[in-house]
């Protein structure tokens, strides 16, 4: 699946059977479905899903919860705003799981 693809599918009221849980994580996040995108965050216990969690923190406000996620994924807390952050976490998973 390309990112276009995925935009797409953000525009539907089910995700793509297809997709793993981290993008489907994002894909809940796009339609403004915090707790499921973090449900499903919370249970990946992967540097990656910490990642995403730590995004879904960020999200919340929580720079401090947020921080603590960051280093857990062994990444530094973005300077960039959340959209281009949701991009490229997409990009990023889209790279490694479907393309």
């Amino acid at each position: 699946m390309k990112y276009e693809a995925f935009i797409k599918a953000t525009e539907q009221d089910t995700p793509p059977t297809e997709i793993p849980p981290l993008l489907l994580s994002l894909w809940h996040i796009k339609k403004g479905d915090w707790s499921a995108a973090h449900d499903i965050a919370q249970e990946i216990e992967t540097a990656d899903g910490s990642w995403v969690h730590a995004y879904l923190h960020r999200i919340e406000g929580d720079d401090w919860n947020a921080g603590y996620w960051y280093r857990r994924a062994g990444r530094d807390f973005p300077t960039q705003n959340l959209d281009d952050e949701w991009e490229i976490l997409v990009r990023h998973f889209l790279d490694i799981f479907l393309e």
